[in-house]
């Protein structure tokens, strides 16, 4: 017929005619369960590699199967700023180490505000990662199709499986940790709070519009004990968001003795931030961080969280859902480590007799 001739792919039928076996026997072979013999698993492979055979299409296996063996995971960050925050990855290892030992993939969507809708998705069952209430349809629509959801530092919501983590109590701790060094004058440094990740001023009317959780939880356990802290939005989790904000609180006529920021990553940028303007830390300003991620030079004071166990946890409430077993619910807390970034502040900023009076309001 020539070279143009359309080339006929192999199938499991023509691999097991030419191994000799029954096409249930060659399946079994290749999926590696079942009682097959090592020596006729290595006559169906050998087939397979005769006729150019990869084995059977895993489309045509989840159809089967009735299932897709992918869970969502929805992260609200763009992909190339969420990869730069180590505690998303590490909560997503948590959730592949509980999800890949049982074949199941993971895929990484995405929610930044678009029109897109999460719950088109061919899986199996979702996991949100600190995710707004502008998915509240997505999840009504998930909850329809009988799609398992779980919340990782979300709303509770109903029927989605929540993993909860105290950022209000653990950001609370932190400031009292602060005022019992005597601050009084302490501003905040917030995760963004809408997802267009505008930069700009913590006011109280974009508090009260926040969408995001995990940022309106922290603020609040700051104004547990500082109810007038001033305050800046971050456009995101980094470093140079950290300078930006930094930058703009120190050069305030009468600046902060201490920053609350709600991210390790967001520290780090407020501590290169003084040391450009010739401060010291904590000399002139103390840096209370959040997350416990490791950052070389620094040994910062932190609200520590166990990241790797809030997507292990997440992974196995997504297993026992699967299976068709009632799912538990998690909650983990933070813990304070006391590093060298944070001291009793000197002069104008040190509240008499070392401790500074809660509820301070900003000077």
């Amino acid at each position: 017929m020539g070279a143009e001739a359309t080339v006929k792919r192999a199938n499991l039928a023509a691999v097991a005619a030419l191994a000799g076996v029954s096409a249930s026997t060659a399946s079994l072979a290749f999926s590696g369960a079942g009682p097959v013999s090592d020596a006729t698993r290595a006559r169906v492979l050998a087939a397979a590699a005769t006729l150019d055979y990869a084995g059977p299409d895993p489309r045509a296996q989840s159809l089967r199967r009735g299932r897709s063996g992918i869970v969502g995971v929805v992260i609200e960050d763009r992909l190339r700023d969420a990869f730069r925050d180590p505690m998303n990855i590490a909560m997503l290892d948590g959730i592949a180490d509980v999800t890949g030992s049982a074949g199941l993939a993971l895929l990484l969507l995405t929610d930044t505000g678009g029109s897109g809708d999460i719950a088109v998705a061919p899986m199996d069952a979702v996991v949100l990662i600190g995710c707004s209430t502008r998915l509240d349809h997505s999840v009504v629509t998930l909850r329809q199709r009988g799609i398992p959801i779980v919340a990782i530092e979300a709303a509770h919501m109903d029927g989605v499986v929540p993993i909860d983590l105290d950022n209000r109590e653990a950001t609370r701790r932190g400031a009292e940790h602060l005022r019992e060094l005597g601050h009084e004058r302490v501003a905040i440094v917030a995760l963004p709070l809408a997802p267009d990740h505008a930069r700009g001023a913590l006011t109280p009317e974009r508090e009260f519009s926040s969408s995001a959780f995990t940022a309106t939880q922290r603020i609040l356990g700051a104004r547990d004990v500082y109810p007038g802290a001033v305050g800046v939005v971050a456009a995101g989790s980094l470093i140079e968001e950290g300078e930006i904000a930094g930058r703009e609180l120190l050069a305030l006529e009468t600046p902060p003795t201490a920053i609350i920021a709600q991210s390790d990553l967001l520290a780090v940028g407020i501590i290169r931030a003084a040391e450009e303007l010739g401060l010291s830390v904590p000399g002139d300003v103390s840096v209370l961080g959040f997350d416990g991620a490791r950052v070389e030079a620094y040994d910062l004071t932190t609200l520590a969280q166990p990241a790797v166990e809030k997507g292990r946890a997440a992974g196995r409430a997504i297993l026992a859902s699967l299976a068709g077993e009632q799912p538990e619910p998690a909650a983990f807390t933070s813990e304070l480590h006391v590093g060298a970034t944070t001291g009793r502040p000197v002069g104008p900023g040190a509240a008499s007799g070392g401790v500074a009076e809660k509820g301070t309001s900003r000077s």
